[in-house]
């Protein structure tokens, strides 16, 4: 057989589903979409070893083999069968048939109902991605982290705070002239000692500093670095006057600036720990004009680069520091030029020590790292961390917080109390219609009104014509007949009569054709967390909760008697607003402000309020400090021009820095409280 023949053969032998069909005519053209789709599924699950079997209600393929050949075998479809096909109502005339001005509409047969089935989905993979970022990222940077410990900052902290004691002890008794001269050589020696045994213990602060203006930047440790070496230079000059150096105010300084980095490093190990141990991460974003023009924070799924990138990120506040810091050792110099030229060599170099410790009140090194370790604690037990100071900016100001009934009225926490119905109809009749409206309305009490339905085998409704009302209630035609549902107060504002007697307050009426059918006695119990959760929301100024999706038991009334708060600041919107809002998401490009690595509203809402509070402790202590430091300048100064150098005693110092710490410690405890 030459090659031609055999492709003519070839080409014979196929067989298109159309010739299949044209060759038996016993077969309809129309066949039944479901079968068609169970003929599908099976035909998948047909494998080379085993023979397609399929059911009665469907084409036998038993008689197609693999390769090219004839038809054999085909059984034809039964009368019955062909009963099953669905009509199909003709086109009226002058309309295209499955145009867009006629559209068939099929008879659909009344079955039992049956609920949709959940989406599967495997968190399992999606929690096997979260731990290969945080073991790489966060994980890796812990232990990194945890190898250079907290034990030597405590201990150099520990034996500043003893040179500080002691120099100061020893400041206090020259000033009450309990020391002798032919002792107070031995005790200036000692002072210079001391400092620079505290410079040694702070080594690596003054490093810091140094690395710093390297890098462009001038911190506070860099003005540090520029004051121990004015209170070096004018402590030889005291060995050579007799006169007391400031050793207790450079120590104190130094001692606080090793504060600071212990506060650094150990919220920095808390935030680590705290996402490392994650099992699940949520994000707050911001976005703008959600509502009127106003941006709000948005809740959804959350990202470990988001924090990562932040980390060690900078605020504004450490720019104004760096600026300030970098002024002030300007005048400092600037004054011991003027004192220099006035007074001499000595008194310039006295007067420009002096002025750099009065630059910076001691407590001003913690005023941005102790209001954030303070918080730290606090986020460490509720699973949150803040994603850098972008996070904190990017919380403050005037901002929405959307909620839903999800976050205020948990599933778990709601419970049916009782049933009484009322009128002539079927009980089965009002759960039906009761569950029909709830479950159109999509709130807290749907996952309730569903088991009650099921438990009592009654028929399932689709609702028409569902409208909600900003009172309490909602409304729409079950089975053709107008249905109203929610409290008594809104039942009555619609026409409807109440039968006296009736107390129970939390509960759902429903009235259908304008007479009350039956009354559901549910009891909300409050949950702790979403009640710590929307008090905190609820008592910051510029920060307002507004209400989102659907549930009609989420009045002013209603939050405000349940959670005990006053609500005037919670936004209300009307119905299709509120179910507008609920929809909008996340926008993928937007940066995280926090990450919550837990369930639950109060972890969100400590996160939002947290970052006020930090903001506005942050802002007040840099700005309590800054007035403190430009009032010591000032007074260095004035000193320095009238020539009063006598006034430049350490003791002062020293107490003027104790001075100004009592406002900027406390500024710092501000976060406790959130």
């Amino acid at each position: 057989m030459d090659e031609q023949e055999l492709k003519n053969q070839t080409q014979e032998e196929e067989f298109s589903l159309d010739d299949i069909i044209k060759e038996f005519s016993d077969l309809p053209e129309t066949v039944e979409p479901e079968a068609e789709i169970q003929a599908e599924e099976e035909q998948e699950e047909i494998t080379e070893e085993e023979p397609a079997t399929v059911t009665e209600a469907t084409i036998r393929l038993e008689g197609i083999p693999n390769v090219k050949g004839t038809v054999k075998n085909a059984e034809p479809i039964t009368e019955e069968e062909e009963d099953v096909t669905p009509y199909i109502p003709e086109a009226p005339q002058g309309a295209e048939p499955y145009s867009e001005e006629w559209e068939p509409e099929y008879e659909q047969p009344i079955a039992e109902y049956v609920p949709p089935r959940p989406i599967l989905f495997h968190p399992r993979s999606r929690l096997r991605e979260l731990k290969r970022q945080l073991v790489n990222g966060p994980e890796r940077l812990y232990y990194e982290l945890s190898e250079k410990g907290l034990g030597k900052l405590q201990l150099a902290i520990f034996f500043n705070l003893l040179v500080v004691l002691l120099t100061a002890g020893a400041t206090a008794m020259y000033t009450l002239g309990w020391v002798g001269e032919n002792r107070l050589r031995f005790m200036i020696f000692g002072q210079f000692i001391a400092m620079l045994l505290s410079a040694l213990l702070g080594s690596f602060q003054l490093i810091e500093g140094g690395a710093d203006i390297f890098k462009n930047r001038f911190s506070l440790n860099s003005l540090l670095l520029f004051s121990f070496v004015l209170c070096c230079a004018d402590g030889v000059l005291c060995l050579m006057q007799l006169r007391i150096p400031c050793c207790a105010a450079f120590s104190l300084q130094m001692t606080m600036s090793l504060w600071n980095t212990y506060h650094k490093r150990n919220t920095k190990l808390g935030q680590l720990d705290t996402m490392r141990k994650a099992v699940r991460l949520d994000s707050i974003t911001r976005q703008e004009g959600y509502l009127d023009e106003q941006a709000a924070l948005l809740r959804g799924e959350g990202r470990v680069e988001d924090f990562m990138d932040t980390l060690d990120s900078s605020s504004k506040l450490d720019k104004v520091l760096s600026v300030y810091a970098l002024v002030s050792l300007c005048i400092s110099v600037a004054a011991g030029v003027a004192a220099g030229v006035l007074h001499g060599v000595s008194a310039g170099i006295q007067v420009a020590s002096v002025t750099t410790l009065a630059a910076v009140p001691a407590s001003i090194f913690v005023t941005l790292s102790r209001p954030m370790a303070v918080l730290e604690r606090r986020h460490h037990a509720l699973g949150t961390v803040l994603c850098g100071w972008q996070g904190v900016e990017g919380m403050c100001k005037k901002v929405l917080f959307p909620l839903t009934h999800e976050d205020l009225l948990p599933v778990d926490d709601i419970k049916m109390n009782g049933v009484k119905f009322f009128g002539n109809r079927q009980p089965d009749e009002i759960i039906s219609y009761a569950a029909a409206l709830v479950a159109a309305d999509g709130g807290s009490l749907t996952h309730l009104f569903n088991h009650l339905l099921e438990s009592r085998n009654a028929v399932h409704y689709d609702v028409t014509q569902f409208c909600g009302y900003e009172n309490g209630g909602i409304g729409g035609v079950v089975n053709e007949e107008p249905v109203l549902l929610g409290t008594k107060a809104f039942l009555k504002e619609m026409g409807v009569e109440i039968p006296e007697g009736i107390r129970v307050h939390q509960a759902v009426c429903i009235a259908i054709d304008g007479e009350l059918c039956g009354l559901f006695a549910v009891v909300y119990e409050r949950d702790q967390d979403c009640a710590a959760g929307f008090a905190t929301l609820c008592g910051y100024r510029k920060l307002h909760p507004v209400i989102t999706g659907g549930d009609f038991m989420l009045t002013q009334d209603f939050l405000k008697n349940h959670f005990d708060v006053k609500t005037k600041r919670v936004i209300f919107p009307d119905d299709p607003k509120r179910r507008q809002l609920g929809e909008v998401t996340q926008a993928p490009e937007e940066k995280a402000l926090a990450l919550v690595t837990s369930q639950g509203l109060a972890p969100f809402a400590y996160a939002v309020t947290g970052a006020r509070t930090l903001k506005s402790a942050a802002t007040s202590g840099v700005v309590v400090h800054m007035i403190g430091g430009i009032l010591g300048m000032l007074m260095m100064v004035a000193l320095a021009i009238i020539g009063a150098t006598e006034l430049l005693t350490p003791a002062n110092m020293f107490l003027y820095e104790l001075l100004w710490m009592v406002p900027g410690l406390l500024i710092t405890e501000w976060t406790r409280s959130i």
